[in-house]
């Protein structure tokens, strides 16, 4: 059985974004409000948190300040996945220099590796690193899925102890529990899906929605967690327009508008990333009065 890096609500993190780098005290901000709201562990440079436009060297200055920042509040785990294993690789030690509790390595997008190709991808970086590795799975940003069998013989290595799963395919997700049981610990990567997915063994999730309703999310999971799973439905049920809403736009378009009408200051969007069409925006709107955030 393998220790998860967390239980619970993983907040998928902002990157507070000025013209000219990352406003770190608007960061500093979105850090202390998750945590004194009862997130469980920040996700810092994922795919919310716009890794995609940030430099090499942007990238590691972000987590370590993080980390930092944090000072061991909660656990933290670095998005450090790249279509570039030497990239990859030196994210995550320099993610693990900085004192990163975990690593969340996205599938190598564009490449389309194939199933030998992601076993020596990611057992490359696993040989190198002494920390634990989240896989992250997401066919619709990267074409490219893992099977329970690809899943099965990387939960043999040491330190790959889960996955993130957003794929939305819950025979697969059934099979690889079946397979792996506890040597591969599943988190979901769909807010609309947590309770579904806690319900077949997931432990916790890394979360977009949780940017903007926090306490829900980790209460959400804590319920899970305790096989109150009724009472987690109905919450789900409840914020569940708001969690579609934050999607209506490519993420984090949608996620970044909510904060900044809440008056939490996510910045600005980095190019290709841009505002929010018209009608998308009072959908957006609507579903956050719903929510009761404006």
């Amino acid at each position: 059985m393998k220790t998860p890096v967390f239980l619970g609500s993983s907040v998928a993190i902002v990157t507070p974004y000025t013209e000219t780098g990352v406003d770190y005290d608007a960061l500093a901000r979105l850090i202390d409000w998750q945590i004194e709201s009862g997130t469980n562990a920040i996700t810092i440079c994922g795919t919310t948190g716009e890794s995609s436009t940030q430099s090499l060297e942007e990238h590691i200055e972000v987590v370590d300040f993080c980390v930092k920042h944090v000072n061991h509040r909660v656990k933290v785990v670095a998005g450090t996945g790249s279509n570039d294993t030497a990239a990859a690789l030196l994210l995550s030690t320099e993610a693990e220099k900085s004192g990163a509790d975990g690593l969340l390595i996205v599938t190598p997008y564009y490449n389309k590796a194939t199933q030998k190709g992601l076993i020596e991808h990611y057992t490359y970086i696993a040989d190198r690193v002494s920390i634990p590795i989240i896989m992250y799975n997401v066919p619709s940003r990267t074409s490219l899925s893992f099977t329970a069998a690809t899943y099965k013989e990387l939960s043999k290595h040491p330190n790959i102890n889960g996955v993130k799963e957003a794929s939305g395919n819950f025979p697969l997700i059934a099979q690889t529990i079946a397979l792996c049981g506890g040597e591969l610990n599943i988190l979901s990567g769909n807010d609309n899906e947590t309770v579904a997915m806690m319900a077949l063994g997931a432990v916790g999730l890394i979360s977009t929605s949780a940017n903007v309703i926090p306490s829900v999310m980790a209460e959400i999971t804590a319920e899970c967690l305790a096989g109150n799973f009724k009472k987690a439905t109905a919450l789900q049920s409840k914020y569940l327009e708001l969690m579609n809403a934050l999607f209506i736009e490519v993420n984090p378009i949608p996620v970044k508008t909510a904060l900044n009408l809440m008056g939490k200051n996510a910045g600005r969007l980095r190019l290709p990333l841009c505002e929010m069409d018209t009608a998308n925006l009072e959908t957006l709107k609507t579903a956050m009065r719903g929510a009761g955030l404006i």
